[in-house]
């Protein structure tokens, strides 16, 4: 995937299209720099962006794309609602397809967008985009316990349980698998 928007649809009538996050707009976002990381994207950023755990993402996913430039079509791109151009928030894939055609998705949605269906839309997007891909056999996201938002996401779109993880800040997650192409596009 390059520089396209991509555009999806859904139920509730959201519109999405993904905005590439380049290096540069991934590392003046990483150092703090809103500004600067809008200027690069080409779109107005909300504080979200640039808040603690948002810079930590940032600075390993401008790490990856130093690492592995081929990864750049698969990793986080700025969510923007169509057509009124508002940045709802941001979601991509860990990085390309493993070994076994799995990819695990991320996405999260600026706090004063939520609950609007900006993240069925990005999510129905990244399906959509790993069914294109004869490499992606299986989609992977894993959600925190205690955000049941985003259980309820995931559910939507007839992820299966399939295990869970823990760790000192996130605590409980739990992980969810579908395979690719279960969404097909519109």
């Amino acid at each position: 995937m390059n520089n396209e928007p991509l555009a999806t649809s859904l139920a509730t009538s959201k519109h999405v299209r993904f905005v590439e996050l380049s290096a540069k707009a991934l590392g003046a976002l990483a150092d703090g720099d809103l500004a600067g990381g809008s200027a690069e994207a080409g779109v107005a950023l909300d504080e979200h962006f640039v808040c603690d755990r948002a810079r930590w993402i940032f600075r390993h996913r401008a790490g990856q794309l130093a690492e592995n430039p081929s990864a750049a079509p698969w990793i986080t791109r700025v969510a923007v609602s169509e057509p009124d151009g508002i940045v709802v928030g941001d979601a991509g894939f860990h990085g390309p397809p493993d070994d076994a055609g799995m990819v695990e998705v991320g996405f999260t949605v600026v706090p004063g967008h939520r609950r609007q269906g900006y993240a069925r839309a990005m999510l129905r997007a990244l399906l959509v985009r790993a069914a294109a891909e004869p490499e992606v056999r299986t989609v992977r996201a894993r959600v925190r316990a205690d955000n049941s938002a985003s259980l309820a996401t995931v559910a939507a779109f007839g992820f299966t349980r399939v295990g869970e993880q823990g760790n000192e800040s996130d605590g409980l997650v739990i992980v969810f698998e579908v395979p690719a192409g279960a969404v097909q596009a519109e």
